[in-house]
């Protein structure tokens, strides 16, 4: 009997035989053999790793260019022998860091949903120069280095300089007997670079294009005619800065004006690109040829990915109006007919509130027609409500106060003809709580469309070995229709299959545990619990009642060191917002934590406490298939959905967690019973509310909680500087907008009962593979039909556009 492929080698199966299917062998060689003779530079005749990276990436993205080609056309009307290691090349590739929390992450998994279910879309963005920020942690606390990822180029895109295109700023308004004319503005260019999305085994490559600004060339040209030469030059950077950085906020408003010129900029290219494209009648043509906007509404369907690019709105009616000479009223329906909305957040912090002043200096024209719309909406929910000044004043697009603001939200909501949010449950919170107000008024805009994550990257990419016995038992067919995943339901009781299933669990942790040993020289208990926790930090997401687990345990252990424990390696990963002084201080006290509970000889291998630095896609992709607890334990009604919880539950992790975003459907899904579901609803923490939240009283009556506070409170964790934590005890006892102590009891319990289940590995598995099972809903595949369908009025198409050695019919 051959030996069985390890993980590696799967893997590598996989990259060849997408090589392999992408033309034949000797072609692949010839091609690769062609790049890597180009990317040697004369004097250098050593091929490193990354040339030979670069020459891999540049004959595959050769490759798909047919496709890409035939796709937008159709829109219109490791070969063993290359002798490579694919997974060490695959490693050289750096993270494009274009996002921060879970939001860009769920558009890469739009993206390749859209792409395999064959519908004709692109995805627009910025392309930052630096993305998110690179984490360090210096004598456990969060260092920020600046992600430089395009540092050596990025294969995978393609520059495209005849689309580039003019952005204004700042100027002023005339209005003239022809019209509206914006003028003296300052102009930047928005240059396009290509990325193409191939959708799985379809011939189907789509667009992201992202958007980088460049000064033109004679900016500041008044300066430079003045002789100011050097000067004006250096000033071109003032324009580029556009594109240089991510903001690193996630769950956060910062009202910079750099960020309002980001939201802009992305907004005005991308409109006149989808413009030019409408007006273009066949592909390759830029010569217009569609000049009614009468039917844009049924060719293109724009989705506001949360209110970041809620410009679209008065952008879209300004070229309508102002540039394309369409009525009022008649641009105004063809804006409502073609946006839609996606909320993100309830928190009320998330919520983007821009002063008026700067878009007055900014964006004078935009803000005229953000007045214009807001008194349109005004007047109609007067006539419904007479008298009711209240209910103006709560929907207003401009709030009133000392310093006026415009609701990008309540902007979002009356140009669009349909408003989502993420899950069910957030989405009756958008309805009866943050826009209840507009829900009375049109009903039947509000929509919920539940979060899903791509299968290709997400199983089949990071766990071959668990795909690998998914398809041995049902097929492939799951990897374009997770639903087949119910087949596995017949297989719980299946004693070969239970065993496959915890092997590949362990290898994966195996793996893991090396990897930890070799890049942070971290030793752990690869038989232990892999208890996980990985998400952007932050108060609402409950990282300090793991910390208070974590501390719970441990004083158990030492109180009695003799018992027997269930060992578990507890892993925190994310990373803080920059400014975001208490999340900062949750990354010291985890990593305080760790230092005293790892180096005390009485814990040895039962409990260790992880900070994996700068968490990102490429090490969840390795940490997710090595979990055996997912920890999704966010105050109920604070977390839209989450996206990693769904991630985890495909990947054989048992969830612990709160009803709360996604959760409270996956728990329907699989079985109440077969989750580790805890603590206060959401109805629960409403009461709390109105009754008043005293941390103090469970501080008093929870002797393991008041001992775990006090320890932190008195420096146990931070002997050299006994203070450290005084500002985390200050919010945990009086202003814990989350209510950490309110859950903790229930938690602790629980916690109890996972332990329990993990003593016995057959149980456990079992549990393992009806959530796997069960986790069919949460492909994103689902997720954009259910877009496409209900709001932009597609239909997906499961047929493949023919490769492109082949004639087009």
């Amino acid at each position: 009997m051959a030996a069985p492929l390890s993980d590696g080698e799967r893997r590598k199966q996989i990259s060849v035989r997408g090589i392999a299917g992408l033309g034949d062998v000797a072609e692949v060689r010839k091609s690769f053999n062609r790049h890597l003779h180009f990317t040697l530079v004369k004097d250098r005749n050593v091929a490193t790793p990354r040339d030979y990276y670069f020459a891999l990436a540049h004959t595959v993205r050769d490759h798909l260019v047919g496709r890409w080609i035939r796709t937008q056309q159709h829109y219109y009307e490791r070969d063993p022998k290359l002798g490579l290691d694919l997974e060490e090349l695959e490693e050289i590739e750096e993270d494009a860091g274009l996002g921060n929390g879970g939001l860009g992450r769920l558009a890469a998994c739009f993206l390749d949903s859209m792409a395999t279910l064959g519908l004709a879309a692109y995805g627009y963005g910025i392309r930052y120069e630096f993305g998110i920020f690179n984490q360090k942690i210096v004598d456990g606390w969060q260092v920020e280095e600046a992600d430089d990822w395009l540092r050596y180029g990025n294969p995978w895109e393609k520059a495209r300089p005849e689309y580039m295109l003019p952005v204004h700023f700042y100027g002023r308004v005339e209005h003239t007997p022809e019209g509206v004319k914006w003028i003296d503005t300052q102009v930047v260019l928005a240059m396009p670079y290509d990325t193409p999305v191939p959708g799985y085994k379809n011939n189907t490559v789509n667009t992201m294009r992202l958007w980088s600004a460049k000064a033109p060339n004679d900016f500041n040209l008044q300066e430079f005619n003045m002789g100011d030469y050097i000067e004006a030059v250096l000033d071109r950077n003032l324009a580029e800065n556009i594109s240089r950085v991510l903001y690193p906020n996630d769950n956060f408003f910062e009202g910079k004006e750099l960020r309002l010129k980001q939201e802009y900029f992305v907004v005005a290219a991308t409109l006149q690109d989808i413009i030019r494209r409408f007006k273009s009648s066949k592909f390759g043509c830029r010569d217009p040829v569609r000049t009614c906007f009468e039917t844009f509404p049924d060719k293109v369907a724009i989705q506001l990915n949360d209110t970041h690019p809620a410009l679209s709105i008065p952008e879209l009616m300004r070229i309508l109006v102002d540039v394309e000479k369409v009525d009022w009223d008649k641009a105004w329906e063809i804006t409502r007919r073609t946006c839609a909305y996606t909320n993100h957040t309830v928190l009320p912090e998330a919520l983007e509130r821009w002063p008026v002043s700067m878009f007055e200096k900014l964006l004078p024209r935009h803000l005229e027609i953000i007045y214009a719309l807001n008194q349109m909406h005004l007047d109609h929910v007067a006539a419904l409500y007479p008298g009711d000044i209240d209910r103006l004043r709560r929907m207003s697009v401009i709030e009133e106060g000392d310093c006026k603001r415009i609701n990008m939200a309540h902007l979002c909501v009356i140009g669009s003809h349909a408003v989502n949010g993420v899950a069910r449950i957030h989405s009756d919170i958008v309805k009866n709580s943050v826009f209840k107000d507009f829900y009375e008024l049109e009903p039947e805009k509000f929509q919920n469309k539940t979060n899903g994550i791509t299968p290709r990257r997400w199983l089949l990419l990071c766990n071959p070995g668990l795909a690998d016995i998914i398809a041995e038992k049902i097929g492939e067919g799951f990897i374009t229709d997770l639903s087949q995943l119910k087949k596995l339901l017949e297989f719980i009781d299946n004693e070969t299959f239970i065993r496959d299933v915890a092997k590949v669990k362990q290898e994966n942790k195996l793996k893991f545990a090396a990897y930890l040993e070799e890049q942070y020289k971290v030793k752990i208990n690869p038989m232990s619990m892999f208890d996980v926790q990985v998400k952007r930090i932050h108060e609402y997401k409950r990282q300090l009642l793991n910390c208070l687990h974590a501390i719970t345990l441990y004083n158990r252990i030492r109180c009695n060191p003799s018992k027997s424990f269930v060992p578990r390696t507890i892993m925190i990963g994310g990373k803080a917002a920059p400014g975001y002084h208490m999340a900062k201080m949750i990354i010291k006290l985890i990593t305080s934590i760790g230092e005293v509970i790892n180096n005390d000889p009485y814990v040895g291998d039962k409990l260790k406490v992880i900070f994996l630095e700068n968490y990102r896609v490429s090490l969840a992709e390795k940490v997710i298939p090595a979990a055996d607890l997912s920890q999704q334990i966010s105050t109920a009604g604070t977390e839209a959905s989450g996206t990693g919880n769904m991630k985890f539950m495909v990947n054989g992790a048992l969830t612990i967690g709160t009803m709360d975003g996604a959760n409270v459907e996956m728990a329907e899904e699989a079985g109440e019973e077969n989750l580790f579901i805890f603590g206060m609803r959401v109805e629960d923490v409403e009461a709390l509310d109105r009754k008043g939240y005293s941390a103090r009283e469970y501080y008093e009556s929870l002797p393991e909680l008041r001992q775990a506070i006090d320890q932190i409170s008195s420096g146990f964790f931070s002997p050299r500087d006994p203070g450290c934590f005084k500002d985390v005890v200050n919010m945990l006892m009086h202003h814990d907008r989350f209510k950490v102590f309110a859950d903790y009891e229930a938690y602790i319990k629980c916690q109890g009962q996972v332990d329990q289940l993990f003593m016995d590995p057959r149980e456990w598995t079992r549990k393992v593979i009806r959530n796997i099972a069960c986790s069919g809903k949460f492909s994103s595949d689902r997720t954009i039909t259910e877009y496409a369908r209900e709001i932009w009025g597609v239909e997906p198409s499961a047929t493949a556009i023919p490769p492109p050695n082949l004639p087009r019919n």
